[in-house]
């Protein structure tokens, strides 16, 4: 059997002969997942929510207009201001259209600090969605390099299969010619049998990837034969986490969003308490009456400065700000929470990375000395020095050997994809 490092390449990123798709590349499955994966467009659609709840909270630094049509007939009085919210209790029968200004003056910074709540908000919920990209980065990857392992598994049980046949059709020569037992034909029809079965998980395993990879970048199926591109080396990994969980903590969505949650509880706390104090306001109205009563004129205008004191609600502002404030203290909990748990997974991970890297080397010798004792063991069986028996020990231990080697290529890929998902360069 060739070793498996120098089929990795046919196997994975060359085209099929007569394949009219180009191989699917990293970089496009990314885009094609990040454009039709549901859980992304959820989180953008609230980031924009939120940022709408900011255009809201400004709206009250900015004066509104209203335009008023009355028309009344009693057979009585009707108001001497015709339209609008000025206006007395006397009735007279009239036709008025006019228009109201409503301005706020002042509240103390009650609107500013809602204002920056909403921002800090929608700030959240932009990490949040930044948070998500990351995540389905992050299957994308590790869907494409399963697909890359399977069908790396699936060419050694094929090549294994191939040299099964291959021993059990040259045992079947030899038992003819009284060279060789029953039993070694019995044990190298098993060992073929064994290969199938091999062959069948393989291929089974290959169609199971595709559709996980399929399902993520949105699209129904993808065509076993479909090609992927092997994606570029990663670089060294670091000697020292310490850098890496600085990096996070700097980088990390979550924290980014935690602390603006922490942001807005702190704003809307004292929103709570300058609901408290007065609220000074301006209206303006004015307008046009066609049809009126004699002692009318056909225009008329008002303003008024409204003033307005809270004396009594019943505890309602002190206990809305005492619930922003224990929120604001939870949410700085949960965030030194999110720091120790990041911190943590930085330092797994990156254990977790350099761990795949030496199992890279330990699978490679592995592979060395099993590929060495099956040649040793098939020049004693084709002598006649060995059963069955010993020739199928060594290819077991061969196929076992190319398996791990296959699965540690790919596994530290994955590792380093994970290792910068923790991070936060996985974007």
């Amino acid at each position: 059997m060739k070793r498996l490092r120098t089929l990795l390449p046919l196997l994975a990123g060359a085209t099929l002969a007569g394949a009219a798709e180009p191989p699917l590349t990293l970089a496009e499955a990314r885009t094609l997942a990040l454009a039709a994966h549901p859980r992304i467009t959820v989180t953008q659609l609230r980031a924009l929510v939120a940022q709408e709840g900011t255009t809201q909270a400004k709206a009250g630094h900015l004066p509104t207009v209203a335009l008023n049509a009355t028309a009344v007939e009693s057979g009585q009085q009707i108001t001497r201001i015709t339209a609008g919210t000025i206006s007395n209790s006397q009735i007279f029968d009239h036709v008025g259209i006019g228009a109201t200004l409503s301005l706020l003056v002042t509240d103390f910074g009650r609107t500013t600090s809602l204002t920056q709540a909403a921002r800090q908000r929608a700030k959240a919920a932009a990490a949040d969605a930044e948070a998500t990209r990351g995540q389905v980065m992050l299957q994308v990857n590790a869907a494409f390099l399963d697909v890359l392992r399977a069908r790396a598994v699936q060419a050694v049980a094929a090549a294994t299969l191939a040299n099964r046949e291959a021993v059990l059709t040259r045992t079947g020569a030899l038992a003819q010619n009284q060279l060789r037992s029953e039993l070694d034909v019995r044990f190298a029809r098993v060992s073929a049998d064994e290969a199938r079965l091999l062959v069948n998980t393989a291929e089974k395993d290959v169609l199971a990837a595709l559709a996980v990879l399929a399902n993520l970048i949105g699209e129904a199926r993808l065509p076993a034969g479909r090609e992927l591109a092997v994606p570029a080396a990663p670089g060294e990994l670091e000697s020292d986490a310490g850098a890496l969980t600085s990096r996070a903590l700097q980088q990390r969505p979550e924290l980014t969003r935690a602390r603006a949650e922490i942001e807005a509880a702190r704003a809307s706390a004292r929103a709570a308490r300058e609901a408290r104090l007065p609220t000074l306001a301006l209206t303006a109205t004015a307008g046009y009456t066609p049809t009126h009563d004699p002692r009318f004129q056909h225009q008329y205008s008002a303003g008024a400065l409204n003033l307005n004191v809270p004396l009594f609600t019943g505890g309602l502002y002190r206990s809305r700000q005492h619930e922003a404030e224990l929120q604001a203290n939870a949410a700085d909990a949960a965030s030194q929470e999110q720091v120790n748990l990041i911190t943590r997974d930085v330092r797994l991970a990156w254990l977790e990375a350099g761990s795949a890297r030496d199992r890279i080397g330990l699978t490679r010798s592995l592979l060395d000395n099993a590929e060495a004792a099956l040649a040793l063991a098939r020049a004693r069986f084709e002598q006649g020095l060995s059963s069955t028996v010993e020739l199928t020990q060594a290819e077991l231990s061969h196929t076992s050997a190319a398996i791990a080697h296959a699965s540690a290529e790919f596994a530290y890929r994955l590792r380093r994809d994970i290792l910068d998902y923790q991070t936060g360069a996985l974007r």
